[in-house]
């Protein structure tokens, strides 16, 4: 009786590895396509540069842990902050705007301030964490 041997596959052939180099190329060039960055695009100053700028053209608020808007120790909504830039960006061409905010404070809120600031396009904005007092 006659056993038919396995033919050994040689260690030179190569059709598996270079299926599967093909099947790898094909999806990374997929992966690359949904690769979308979402985010806020925002012209930011030279790291040498330094910008002065007058008492009257800036607006401060402040955020708080509730995520309320704060202008001179009284509550505001956002409506009302809008209204404030709109007019003070018409007097003051150089308006820059400043917001502080509380550690805790929702950061929808922090973005929604930022995206408002995009929308009436403002260009000297600055927002940093308040220090809280322990």
């Amino acid at each position: 009786m006659v056993i038919k041997r396995r033919v050994k596959r040689r260690i030179d052939d190569n059709s598996s590895t270079s299926d599967i180099a093909f099947l790898l190329i094909i999806y990374f060039i997929v992966i690359a396509g949904f690769n979308v960055n979402k985010g806020l695009l925002m012209n930011l100053p030279a790291k040498d540069s330094t910008r002065l700028a007058a008492k009257n053209d800036i607006l401060r608020y402040e955020l708080d842990k509730n995520g309320r808007i704060i202008s001179n120790g009284k509550s505001i909504d956002i409506k009302t902050v809008e209204r404030a830039i709109i007019v003070g960006a018409a007097l003051n061409p150089n308006l820059a705007l400043i917001l502080t905010v509380a550690p805790d404070a929702p950061w929808q809120s922090v973005v929604s301030f930022v995206e408002l600031a995009q929308k009436l396009k403002i260009e000297s904005f600055s927002f940093k964490m308040r220090k809280d007092e322990a």
